[in-house]
């Protein structure tokens, strides 16, 4: 399923950058950056409990924000782009390395 993982972060109390970096970390772990703090995440049912627990544990409830967002297994024809940055779908187009 997809999963959109969108989060705000205040720098207004300490380790709040810290907090930006590990956030942004875990999702670099399970799907791609698409925005600064948006990520488009392709899990299974078990890979998205793990990976919603890690980013709970990281996020300070009294100021940050995180939102999800299912879009489920038929997500391409819900999601349109416009602009800049071409969306490259980094789990079917074919990627030289």
């Amino acid at each position: 399923m997809m999963i959109l993982v969108t989060y705000d972060v205040s720098f207004e109390n300490e380790g709040g950058q810290r907090r930006l970096r590990n956030l942004a970390k875990v999702c670099l772990d399970y799907g791609m950056r698409v925005q600064y703090s948006v990520f488009e995440c392709e899990v299974d049912s078990t890979q998205w409990l793990i990976f919603k627990e890690k980013l709970l544990s990281i996020y300070d409830p009294d100021v940050d924000s995180l939102r999800f967002y299912k879009l489920g297994k038929n997500w391409q024809s819900k999601v349109e782009h416009h602009g800049a940055k071409v969306a490259i779908d980094i789990f079917r187009d074919t990627l030289i390395l």
